[in-house]
C-alpha cells in the first residue's frame, strides 16, 4: 500500500521537495507516482471542490476530473512558480467554478425556457378572455333583432341550417327569410362596430 505523501510545508521542506519530484515521475507517465500522487492530494482536491460546488455527488465527479487533468497535464507543471499543491489547488477551483458556472447557466436556460412556455400559456388565455367578450358581445348585438331576425341567424350560423331549413323551421315564407336574415346581419354588423 502507498503511503501518503505530505503534502504541506514551506518552500524549503524536504516534503514540499518529494512531492515535486512525484510530480516530475507522474509527468514521465509512471502510474506508481501518480498513485502517490492521487493519494497525496485526493483529499485536498475534494475539500476544495465540495467547498464551491456543494453538492458531493458532483464533487466527487469533479474532483476525479482533476485528479485525471494533473495526469494529463503533469509536464506543464514549472516547480519554480509554486508548489505542487497550489498548482492542484489552483486547477481544482478552477474546475469547481467551472461546474457551478455551468449548473447555473443550465438553470438559467431552463428558466427562460419556462418564462417563453408562460408567455404562449398567457397568450392562450388572452385569446381566450377576447373570444369571450367577442361572444358576449354577439350576444349583447342579438337581442337588438326582432324576435324573427335573431331565430333565422342563430339557426342559420350556430346550427349551421340553410335558408331553405330556416324558413322550414320557422314556418316562414323562403323570401321573408332571406331579407330578415339581411336585415338582421346588417344591425350586427352596426352593433358590432364592423366597417366593410
Amino acid at each position: 500500500m502507498n503511503q501518503p505523501i505530505p503534502f504541506t510545508g514551506r518552500p524549503g521542506d524536504p516534503a514540499r521537495h518529494d512531492l515535486t519530484n512525484v510530480m516530475q515521475e507522474v509527468a514521465h507517465g509512471e502510474k506508481e507516482a501518480f498513485s502517490a500522487l492521487y493519494d497525496a492530494l485526493a483529499p485536498m482536491v475534494f475539500g476544495i471542490v465540495v467547498k464551491v460546488v456543494r453538492d458531493r455527488a458532483q464533487s466527487e465527479e469533479v474532483a476525479q476530473e482533476v485528479m485525471i487533468d494533473l495526469w494529463r497535464q503533469a509536464a506543464r507543471y514549472r516547480s519554480d512558480a509554486g508548489s505542487v499543491t497550489t498548482w492542484a489547488a489552483t486547477i481544482a477551483h478552477r474546475r469547481a467554478v467551472d461546474r457551478v458556472r455551468s449548473a447555473q447557466a443550465a438553470a438559467d436556460r431552463e428558466h427562460a425556457q419556462a418564462a417563453r412556455e408562460h408567455t404562449t400559456a398567457f397568450d392562450e388565455v388572452a385569446e381566450q378572455v377576447e373570444t369571450r367578450l367577442d361572444s358576449e358581445q354577439v350576444r349583447r348585438c342579438l337581442h337588438g333583432l326582432t324576435e324573427l331576425q335573431r331565430q333565422a341567424v342563430t339557426l342559420a350560423y350556430y346550427q349551421g341550417l340553410t335558408y331553405r331549413e330556416v324558413a322550414e323551421a320557422l314556418r316562414t315564407p323562403l323570401p321573408t327569410i332571406k331579407t330578415r336574415m339581411r336585415d338582421g346581419l346588417i344591425r350586427l354588423r352596426d352593433c358590432m362596430g364592423v366597417t366593410t
